[in-house]
């Protein structure tokens, strides 16, 4: 499986379990989107450092080889999912504590 494959996995997972397993919601939600592109701008910055001094690299044939300040598109996707399951459970398990 590319890297491409298993972001864009990645993506449709949180997004079933955001809105039909845990039924946090938050891709409904206006704050989620307006706040989201902070941890873009931060994502962007960490990886434009470690893959721009090629710390970080990525084999050619598991990318579709666009790239967003020296990353590939795919670590935007993977770390949208990796985001929104993070929040995800963390209401969750919020929900259940009370």
């Amino acid at each position: 499986m590319t890297y491409t494959a298993a972001a864009a996995l990645g993506v449709v997972v949180a997004a079933v379990l955001d809105l039909f397993v845990f039924r946090v919601g938050l891709l409904k939600r206006v704050v989620f989107w307006a706040t989201y592109p902070i941890v873009v701008f931060f994502q962007l910055l960490s990886n434009g450092i470690l893959t721009g001094r090629n710390i970080v690299m990525y084999d050619p044939d598991a990318i579709i080889g666009w790239r967003l300040v020296y990353a590939p598109v795919e670590d935007l996707v993977f770390g949208f999912a990796m985001v929104l399951l993070t929040l995800d459970l963390w209401v969750w398990w919020g929900r259940r504590s009370n």
